[in-house]
């Protein structure tokens, strides 16, 4: 059974304490916004699984696209919880079969995401699962990426938005995000 909504209200101001600051990384000017403490505590880590999943749960979710690395963390955690399959998104070179792709561009340069091909049957319910959203590149490509294979994708989850880096105008206007903590 699910906490009331100001238990759950509670629990999220907790998680917020298990935010870790790390300034200067991975590059100078940087305040990285570390999910490891949340990770190692049972409660926080818990009350996010509870959250999404619950949020979530209503869409019939079909799979979980976790995207790598730390969305492989919350991502199959919520699809054992979900009841769903997990599909992990991997950046170039790391998938053994053949893989659909689809590039994107970063502030400096460009990346790409791969997924299996035939992860997704036509029109299954997908939700896409990251630990932060920043510039939002990264879950746009994600989301293209399921798209390729005819899924039809239900929302995205953050555990963390950095609302000042305007993540979300980057998203597809057909697709809700959801974030549990905001920066």
């Amino acid at each position: 059974m699910l906490p009331s909504a100001a238990t759950m209200t509670a629990h999220l101001d907790a998680v917020r304490r298990f935010i870790r600051d790390v300034p200067d990384f991975p590059k100078p000017g940087i305040l990285f916004k570390d999910i490891t403490p949340l990770l190692a505590d049972p409660t926080a880590f818990t009350t996010v699984l509870d959250s999404i999943s619950s949020h979530f749960a209503p869409r019939g979710v079909d799979k979980v696209l976790g995207v790598e690395s730390r969305g492989f963390i919350f991502g199959a955690a919520l699809a054992a919880r979900m009841g769903a399959g997990f599909v992990p998104a991997r950046k170039p070179g790391k998938l053994p079969a053949a893989v659909d792709r689809v590039s994107y561009s970063l502030e400096y340069g460009s990346d790409s995401l791969e997924m299996h091909k035939n992860s997704f049957a036509p029109d299954e319910r997908v939700l896409v699962v990251d630990d932060v959203i920043a510039t939002g590149g990264t879950a746009s490509a994600a989301v293209a990426l399921a798209r390729t294979q005819g899924a039809n994708v239900v929302g995205i989850a953050f555990v963390i938005e950095l609302a000042f880096l305007k993540g979300r105008t980057r998203l597809p206007d057909d697709v809700e995000v959801f974030s549990l903590l905001t920066y």
